[in-house]
């Protein structure tokens, strides 16, 4: 006899191996339908495995997101059983789930065009039809090896001889379709009853920009088809909202090939609101006690090799030089820590000096991936609103408590708060190599830092070997319109590189201390910063932010003289105005604005002129009437002022 501790706490017994997917029938036969695959003691297994000894069972249905997993895994080996059947010269990469979906990647010589993937789609209607089995075995290393050689499967080969030895090596096969997998996945095909192709990329094999660009089709599944009906809805929602496009459309931002990938060029309305954004942060940092600095853009290697970043970041950094044939090699900076160090060096420093908060608008350099560039969210040069405090250990959780009400305060006035979550990342104690100092060290700082969380009431996710490689951090996470998660804003607890470079103030017994040092950013990266609230607004910025604030719209070339009298009183108090005296009809006009998403359009015909008053059309009000100028202004420099949302 043997016992089964289902979720609940409640158990089953039985006294001869049971397949999982029996045990889920005891319980209910419409439960038993519903279920994909079952977590037994931690492990997430195939309804068919077989329970011999006392196990803790978790069963996992749509929706849990393992359950998902499993069944869009094997929605991804349909995927490519389809492939080969239509293609079978294509040759197979990989293919996972991914959070909201799958991908599997190929090698073909067939561009996957949207006809093509129309007619891949048809063929995996066919197999999920046919309710394959899908049927785990095992091969040695030998045999595995042996067996896509002889199928011509060149990255399966590369995959089975990266694997360490002794590793199992298991397989999935579904009709006339066999593919290496550790698996788990649905007992057949007919279980991906819904599914759609939803794009194809580019994606370098690997990763890696020096191997082969393959083919990867992106695609997604669900159980029931409303579902799948509802997400696709979503994802065309959020293609609409999708800042490469409508940051373009908008003429916020363009890239061009011969300047490079990843070095966007703002364009006047992109520029003003990332100015806008700065002179709002600048300020409040000001209001905050921040000292602002101003650091060269390049530096010395001498300077990156006394605070690690030669050793632990010179990959992502962009060197101008060669150590063994030039006398001085520079790097363009990926951060300003090591910069703004030079400010606390300059003289020594007291404890009455401290805390000594030290702000910049920086503008930082790093040699991203090709293939991980993404219009405005992670590009190779950017603009970040970069601080470093200096402080003594026993300041440390006020200050850390003030970096934090400061970011969420940016995130609130931003109206982006609703939409972030936060990670304590920490260090890898399996992988040292990364990160400088002794365990002790990190045991210490991540100690203090899980204090400061849990007393400041934090609903934190933790983040292992997302460390920066000095330090524990708090990363405040956001998604964009398409569910990838990137950090916007970061706060990190230094003890290691004040060290480094010799950093020391005069205690109040006389003495000399190494401060503590905090580094975060109060916004994150502008650029990134932008393309989210692109996304968040579709284009459609609070007035406060938006490029042009109002637009003035005279009906004919007869009052053009008014409307630009007004557009000058309005530039005066500030306000960012345009005049369309285009020679035509003023409902054209209207519905362009709109199109701009201007927040306020005023419309100026002969009763306006004559009576000094604005015809006004909100953006989001619409029309609002006839209105006295001194009285459309005031209220429009309060929304300003009030930076509402």
């Amino acid at each position: 006899m043997f016992k089964v501790i289902l979720k609940d706490g409640s158990a089953l017994e039985y006294s001869e191996p049971t397949p999982l997917y029996a045990i889920a029938k005891d319980i209910s036969e419409g439960f038993g339908r519903t279920c994909l695959a079952a977590e037994v003691d931690g492990k997430v297994c195939e309804m068919g495995t077989e329970l011999t000894t006392d196990a803790t069972v978790t069963f996992l249905t749509f929706a849990d997101q393992k359950g998902k997993d499993v069944l869009r895994h094997t929605a991804s080996h349909v995927l490519a059983q389809a492939v080969k059947r239509l293609y079978p010269q294509a040759k197979l990469a990989i293919g996972p789930a991914i959070e909201n979906g799958f991908y599997y990647d190929f090698d073909c010589d067939v561009s996957f065009t949207p006809e093509v993937l129309k007619d891949i789609e048809a063929e995996m209607k066919k197999i999920v039809k046919e309710n394959i089995p899908v049927r785990r075995f095992t091969k040695s290393r030998e045999d595995a090896i042996k067996y896509f050689e002889e199928k011509g499967e060149i990255y399966k080969v590369e995959l089975i001889r990266d694997l360490p030895e002794g590793e199992e090596i298991s397989f999935y096969e579904q009709g006339d379709f066999t593919d290496l997998c550790a698996g788990p996945h649905v007992s057949s095909t007919g279980k991906v009853k819904a599914f759609a192709l939803t794009s194809v990329a580019g994606a370098y094999w690997r990763g890696s920009e020096k191997n082969k660009m393959l083919q990867r089709i992106y695609g997604t599944a669900f159980t029931d088809k409303a579902e799948l009906q509802e997400y696709l809805a979503q994802v065309e929602e959020a293609r609409k909202r999708d800042h490469n496009k409508l940051g373009r459309e908008l003429e916020l931002f363009t890239t061009v090939d011969v300047i490079g990938q990843g070095l966007p060029i703002l364009l006047p309305k992109g520029a003003r609101v990332i100015q806008t954004l700065q002179r709002f942060v600048e300020d409040e940092e000001q209001r905050r006690g921040y000292l602002l600095t101003k650091t060269p853009l390049m530096a010395k290697s001498d300077l990156y090799k006394i605070s690690g970043h030669w050793d632990h970041y010179k990959d992502g950094m962009f060197v101008l030089g060669d150590e063994e044939k030039d006398k001085e090699v520079f790097a363009l900076r990926p951060m300003t820590c090591p910069f703004q160090y030079q400010v606390f060096l300059n003289k020594m420093r007291s404890y009455r000096d401290l805390p000594m908060r030290l702000g910049e608008t920086s503008t930082l350099f790093r040699n991203e991936e090709s293939g991980e560039m993404h219009g405005l969210i992670r590009v190779r040069q950017f603009t970040i609103s970069e601080g470093h405090l200096i402080l003594r250990p026993d300041q440390l959780e006020d200050e850390f408590r003030g970096c934090l009400e400061l970011a969420n305060y940016m995130l609130d006035v931003l109206g982006l708060a609703e939409d972030v979550s936060y990670r304590f990342s920490q260090w890898d104690p399996n992988n040292t190599e990364k990160y400088i100092g002794t365990a002790e060290q990190w045991d210490e700082a991540q100690g203090i830092m899980k204090k400061i969380l849990d007393n400041l009431g934090i609903n934190y996710s933790i983040g292992i070997d997302e460390a920066a490689f000095y330090g524990p951090k708090l990363d405040i996470q956001i998604k964009n319109v398409f569910g990838k998660e990137d950090t916007l804003i970061t706060i990190q607890i230094d003890q290691l590189l004040a060290e480094q470079f010799g950093m020391e103030y005069v205690d109040s017994d006389g003495g000399k201390t190494r401060p503590y040092i905090i580094h975060r950013t109060s916004l994150g990266c502008y650029e990134r910063t932008l393309a989210l609230l692109i996304e968040k607004y579709a284009g459609a910025f609070p007035t406060w932010l938006a490029p042009v604030q109002a637009k003035i719209l005279p009906i004919t070339d007869a009052h053009a003289d008014y409307a630009y009298e007004l557009a000058r009183e309005l530039e005066m108090k500030g306000v960012r105005v345009e005049v369309d005296s285009r020679n035509e009809k003023i409902g054209y006009k209207i519905r362009q604005a709109q199109m701009e998403k201007i927040p306020y359009m005023l419309v100026v015909g002969e009763k306006e002129v004559e009576e000094g008053k604005v015809a006004v059309r909100s953006r989001k009000d619409g029309d609002k009437g006839s209105m006295a100028k001194a009285e459309f202004i005031s209220e429009l420099m309060q929304e300003i002022e009030e930076k509402r949302r």
